[in-house]
């Protein structure tokens, strides 16, 4: 990534983080869903992902002295929306076979958030049998196996067949390119994340795979990109800083720039933001948060790459 693209991302990352601390509000819990939070993880999903957003920010490393304020304020913010970790206790508590209080928790604890009740709650939930048979989509068995890593339990009874997990996903196959379709561009994306962790493990990938996706993802990128489909576009950007050599290509980030609002809003896709949404805040972010979010994260990812910084161990 040469000096110019480098200054793009950081801008777009910039902006991107700004935007979500700006808007936090919009994602907070109402005090129905926190008494409820048991019932649907969808209720909490949008917390979830500001902080995965916030944490990359500060592993990373790479953002400068506001930007790393402002991710700590969003995970705080987060944090608390949680209950400081309670509300997600509960969740595992009462729905042992649920994944999301354990794949939010993850993002928490590698930026030092820690509740020892959930914890154990969590090392004794992925020794089950039931959790490692439970019928869940094949990324979404990564992101589990991710999350135990993350928190440190990926060992003993807790153990992934991590190659097995690889090999259930269609990007495990490394299939027919050209029979991709959007939903399955998402479970290509996630897949690379959780075998990569966000980028901290670009080993993680099998060289196959690796080949594999240093051949298509350009080709895939544009695609998503003509037809304006902004959230996926970026999504598979991240996926090229994931790479053991990092692919990045200059008109992708200078297309996610064109994108993107003053404001730091990047829109999910090539429809205009609708007139209502502009007088309506609350609305605005929950229609545009998710790729804002991802451009975020796009940006964190191929500077911390790209600049080859140290990461902490067990980060």
């Amino acid at each position: 990534m040469s000096n110019a693209f480098a200054r793009t991302a950081h801008d777009i990352g910039s902006r991107a983080l700004t935007w979500l601390h700006t808007h936090r509000a919009h994602g907070a819990l109402s005090p129905s869903v926190r008494a409820e939070l048991g019932r649907d993880a969808d209720a909490y999903k949008t917390v979830g992902e500001l902080t995965l957003a916030a944490s990359l920010v500060l592993r990373g490393g790479v953002a400068g002295t506001t930007e790393l304020a402002l991710a700590r304020e969003l995970l705080e913010h987060c944090w608390h929306q949680l209950g400081d970790g309670s509300l997600l206790y509960e969740r595992l508590l009462r729905h042992p076979l649920t994944t999301d209080a354990i794949e939010t928790y993850a993002h928490f604890a590698r930026s030092g958030y820690r509740f020892p009740e959930l914890e154990r709650l969590i090392a004794h939930t992925v020794a089950l049998r039931s959790t490692h048979a439970v019928e869940h989509v094949p990324n979404r068995r990564l992101a589990v196996a991710n999350a135990a890593r993350v928190i440190g339990l990926d060992t003993g009874p807790g153990a992934y067949d991590w190659d097995g997990l690889t090999r259930a996903t269609w990007l495990g196959a490394t299939p027919e390119p050209w029979h991709i379709d959007w939903l399955t561009g998402y479970s290509v994306t996630h897949t690379a994340f959780h075998l990569t962790d966000w980028g901290r493990l670009p080993g993680g990938l099998p060289a196959d795979i690796a080949t594999y996706l240093t051949h298509w993802l350009p080709v895939w990128t544009d695609i998503w990109a003509e037809a304006g489909h902004w959230d996926l576009m970026a999504e598979l950007m991240i996926v090229g800083a994931c790479l053991p050599e990092p692919w990045t290509e200059a008109a992708d980030w200078q297309r996610l720039a064109a994108v993107q609002h003053e404001d730091g809003l990047v829109p999910r896709d090539a429809q205009p933001v609708d007139d209502e949404d502009d007088d309506d805040p609350a609305r605005r972010f929950d229609a545009h948060y998710h790729p804002t979010v991802v451009a975020a994260v796009a940006a964190t990812t191929a500077l911390t790459r790209a600049l080859d910084a140290p990461w902490q161990p067990g980060s």
